[in-house]
């Protein structure tokens, strides 16, 4: 069953805090697709995705939101910055290239769903490798041993991890790595592999752990179970019904209304992108892609241009616009504590492995938000980045020190801590208060 809007922007809202309308948005937009794949096929071509712009300050969770949705559905997501691109006939990536990435990332997640299906059939035929490797080295230590309860032992600690780093010789293929014939327009040719169905496969012998060896030789049994062509088939087909691009930085590209310079190399990449946007066709080394279902979202801060600067095509190619409020205390606090992924269990989680347990208070993360805010206010507003900053300065000492040779350590972040030890930017902000 898939998700409704309402259950995807729960999901989204246990990562990212706040920014209900862009959570909104994108998750009706992916609702639509769902909604799409339900309909006969004669009316399911004329749908198209309504693409997103998100116009916000840095650090408020453009990024994220983009890519936490498609985690949730496990589609095909990548991110691109605009600023990367240029118009054709000049030196750098072309804009089909995010295509080329995206079937590049489509094709990779199939891949894995598939060796996942028969990892299990595959770790069967490597314990059966290992086993024989390692028998040929135990049998003289255990003569008096019967063969089966040597190998049923051998095999047992295999599974239990007590032969992780002992060494063998074993034998593996020899793969050949691809060439590309044109480095970044995605046509590779595999020298070693032209041959490949005339002659035997190539072995070679290498001496690695039993841990390496299991990983190894499992890929390579998988590989015996898997059909490559229906893969590459599979991933093509999530790349056009599913993908998602982030177009990141679309801000920098958009003209601010002259007509020379370097504004005329922007238009020229905004205009290579319409068509993409629009609905086309690449080639990739897969095959070839139709664009037109690809669901774009593209984001930028807008400080020094506006979404009115981009040509009137691509904006029309981005129907949904949605603004991101910055971020002010309350938000802060919230970040530090409610997401699963909470910076400060983050940093509690590191430090844990050196035997630190650190705990913070109520008024710790008030203070360390408030100092937040004020950075923001003071200097460049950089959102939700600017605790990573603040911890960093926060923890300094105990990071450095902590070595892990010594008893659990509780420390006790309160307030009285957060100011003696962040006592250099509460002291600049004072200062900032009497300059003009």
């Amino acid at each position: 069953m898939e998700l409704s809007p309402k259950q995807i922007v729960a999901e989204l809202d246990k990562y990212i805090i706040g920014q209900t309308e862009a959570k909104k948005a994108v998750a009706v937009a992916l609702r639509n697709r769902y909604r799409r794949s339900m309909l006969p096929d004669e009316l399911k071509d004329e749908i198209t995705p309504k693409n997103i712009i998100m116009k916000g300050p840095t650090g408020v969770g453009k990024t994220e939101i983009a890519r936490r949705l498609a985690k949730i559905v496990k589609a095909p997501f990548i991110k691109v910055e605009a600023t990367k691109f240029t118009e054709v006939g000049y030196v750098g990536r072309d804009v089909e290239s995010m295509i080329r990435d995206l079937a590049e990332t489509a094709v990779h997640l199939v891949r894995e769903e598939k060796l996942a299906e028969v990892e299990n059939k595959a770790r069967a035929e490597a314990e059966k490798k290992v086993v024989a490797a390692l028998y040929e080295a135990k049998k003289k230590e255990n003569s008096d041993t019967p063969d089966k309860l040597l190998k049923d032992k051998i095999l047992q600690d295999i599974r239990d991890g007590k032969e992780n780093n002992h060494l063998l010789e074993i034998e593996v293929a020899d793969v050949p790595k691809p060439m590309e014939i044109m480095p970044g327009m995605g046509a590779e040719i595999n020298i070693g592999s032209i041959f490949g169905d005339f002659l035997p496969k190539k072995k070679k012998r290498r001496k690695m752990t039993v841990k390496e060896a299991m990983k190894l030789l499992t890929l390579e049994e998988s590989e015996k179970y898997i059909d490559n062509d229906s893969i590459n088939a599979e991933g093509i087909k999530r790349a056009e019904q599913n993908g998602i691009i982030f177009i990141d930085e679309i801000d920098k590209i958009a003209s601010r209304g002259s007509s020379g310079g370097p504004d005329v190399s922007r238009e020229g990449v905004q205009r290579d992108i319409l068509p993409i946007v629009e609905g086309c066709t690449v080639m990739t080394k897969y095959g070839a892609i139709k664009t037109d279902y690809i669901l774009f979202i593209a984001s930028g801060a807008f400080h020094l241009a506006n979404v009115n600067d981009l040509i009137p095509e691509l904006q029309g190619r981005f129907p949904v616009l949605v603004e991101l409020s910055s971020l002010g205390l309350d938000e802060f606090k919230s970040i530090l504590t409610l997401p699963e992924n909470a910076i400060t269990r983050q940093y509690a989680a590191l430090l844990e492995v050196d035997n630190i347990k650190i705990v913070f208070g109520d008024d710790a993360i008030e203070e360390i938000s408030k100092i937040a805010v004020e950075e923001n206010e003071t200097s460049e507003n950089i959102g939700a980045r600017r605790l990573h900053t603040i911890m960093e300065s926060l923890l300094e000492d105990v990071s450095f020190n902590a070595s892990g040779d010594h008893p659990l350590v509780e420390i006790k972040i309160d307030r009285k801590y957060v100011l003696e030890h962040l006592s250099k930017q509460v002291k600049n902000h004072n200062l900032k208060k009497y300059i003009i």
